[in-house]
């Protein structure tokens, strides 16, 4: 049985909590490793956490200048020596249709590294990248080790409602995070990705704390029982309308910006149902895409909703951002959106969609000066590359 077929059928048969030790043995075995550390991306994105039976034992490394932080960053493996030991440490990304989860460090004997052990390390990466989301369901394991802090409930809840923090395919890369990343209550976002559609959505229900984590889950997963029930964008946001409206009784709502873009034309449809906005990066060029606002999710009782339509080009960057982000105030009392976000999206323009809302939202911290944020803050960024000419549409 081939090598690498070996390792990933041990880690498929594996307990969910042994992945690590199931990649350290075959690395030792293959590579003489010394050494073998999983690390993952904490949720605000600011440190790498060891992956360990006993939590928080070993010192997080930060994302910003470290090595393992540099090739979770650039996304390619980073070697570093040390001439006194005689060793060579590659750290190298586990990354998974481009949702970034962290780094792997190798330790090796400088006389048994060589470059083209790097690849094959890296298939390595991948299979135990898989296994991970598979083994979350049954471990507690990997999601300790992406805290740095203890959750809030609402936030809690929140984390565990998204679909990851970055998504790529041919036609498409995007990334979100939010902040406070350990205190979040009422806004989201969504995606889901079919063989000819990207739907994506951007959520901020109203409210603090539970409240509003909850108000968030049943609009969340409204919007997601009536699209795999087959309905149409319009169809979705009546759906989670008369669903909000049904246990609330108009007395809370929800804003929601829905989309959905044809992989094949870039024709994008678009329901705005309150206050998430999108702005549009093209040749150096930052606008705002307005809409017909329409009523929140839940407002009203049988509201109808009816999509607006825009096209985007291949090269064009999108910015989704909630209120909290355009409404934050500097100390001067300039809101957030009136100039500054436009600068920070031109001046993040060479950063890849992964890295740009954490980049964005640091610029946001900046401009609103020393205290707290008044209320959470998303940002989704989206950059569209178009499918290739005479490209099939069920290609995956």
């Amino acid at each position: 049985m081939d090598k690498f077929a070996a390792v990933e059928k041990a880690l498929r048969t594996a307990a969910p909590h042994t992945l690590l030790s199931i990649v350290t043995v075959a690395l030792t075995e293959q590579y003489a490793a010394e050494k073998v550390e999983l690390r993952l991306a904490d949720y605000g994105m600011r440190s790498l956490q060891a992956v360990e039976s006993v939590p928080f034992v070993t010192e997080p490394v930060p994302i910003h200048n470290s090595p393992q932080g540099r090739a979770f960053g650039a996304q390619e493996p980073v070697v570093t020596s040390d001439p006194a030991d005689r060793s060579v440490e590659v750290h190298l990304p586990v990354t998974i249709r481009g949702d970034r989860m962290g780094v792997l460090s190798v330790r090796l004997p400088e006389n048994g590294y060589t470059q083209a052990a790097l690849p094959e390390m890296q298939h390595i990466c991948e299979a135990l990248g898989h296994e991970i989301l598979v083994a979350e369901r049954d471990t507690d394991l990997y999601v300790l080790a992406r805290r740095a802090a203890r959750l809030t409930l609402a936030a809690e809840m929140q984390w565990q409602l998204l679909p990851g923090r970055s998504c790529s395919r041919p036609e498409f890369s995007l990334g979100a995070h939010l902040e406070p990343a350990y205190a979040i209550f009422g806004d989201n976002y969504d995606w889901s990705v079919s063989a000819e559609n990207l739907t994506l959505s951007v959520t901020n229900g109203m409210g603090q704390g539970i409240e509003a984590a909850l108000l968030t889950n049943l609009s969340v997963n409204a919007l997601r029982n009536a699209r795999r029930a087959g309905l149409d964008l319009a169809g979705q946001a009546t759906l989670a309308d008369q669903a909000i409206y049904a246990q609330y009784q108009g007395r809370a709502h929800v804003s929601v910006l829905l989309l959905r873009f044809d992989l094949n034309t870039g024709d994008v449809e678009a329901v705005d149902a309150g206050s998430p906005r999108v702005w549009r990066l093209r040749d150096r060029t930052v606008d705002r895409i307005s809409f017909e606002q329409q009523l929140p999710l839940g407002m009203f009782e049988d509201t109808v909703y009816t999509p607006q339509h825009f096209t985007v080009r291949p090269g064009d960057r999108l910015l989704f951002g909630s209120d909290g982000v355009y409404d934050a105030s500097s100390p001067a009392g300039e809101r957030y959106g009136e100039r500054a976000l436009a600068r920070s999206l031109t001046g993040t323009r060479l950063l890849p969609p992964p890295q740009v809302p954490s980049a964005v939202l640091h610029e946001l911290a900046g401009h609103h000066g020393e205290s707290p944020l008044d209320d959470d803050a998303l940002v989704v960024c989206l950059d569209w590359n178009g499918r290739p000419a005479g490209k099939a549409s069920t290609d995956g």
